[in-house]
């Protein structure tokens, strides 16, 4: 009989701030902030405390926004430091949307085969809820690596 290897789910938790947004219109030509819908990419570099302790991470984001306060938005985010104490590198595809009251609803999850270091064989999911003027965003990350 083969053996058998077993993985547990880890979840774990923290916050992380945003340490520079930068955002630029795309298209199309004369469009302004009062045009919907319209296209916008924003580089973002993140620090993420607790469970994922990552500082600078790498973040692109194309956004849609539906009105000047709604949208949708998917990104990929490199982050490089330490998962519960484990070194490495990974990236996360992100999805979500923003609301009428600045209420910003993400999930990620990990890109297969993008861990590496201790991170190698990893793979996860987790999500944030972020509000207006927050300057922390709590979120959640559940886990495995084989």
């Amino acid at each position: 009989m083969p053996a058998t290897t077993r993985t547990t789910t880890t979840t774990t938790t923290g916050h992380f701030t945003f340490a520079d947004w930068q955002e630029r219109l795309i298209g199309p030509e004369g469009a302004d902030e009062g045009t919907a819908p319209r296209l916008a990419h924003a580089a973002v570099r993140n620090t993420f405390s607790g469970g994922i302790e990552a500082a600078g991470t790498h973040c692109e984001y194309s956004i849609v926004y539906v009105t000047a306060k709604t949208g949708s938005f998917s990104g990929m985010e490199l982050l490089t430091g330490r998962v519960d104490g484990r070194e490495g590198s990974f990236a996360v595809e992100e999805r979500g949307r923003f609301d009428e009251d600045g209420t910003v609803h993400c999930s990620f999850e990990v890109v297969p085969g993008s861990g590496s270091g201790e991170l190698a064989g990893l793979k996860g999911e987790g999500g944030f809820t972020a509000r207006h003027g927050e300057t922390a965003v709590a979120y959640r990350f559940s886990y495995e690596i084989e």
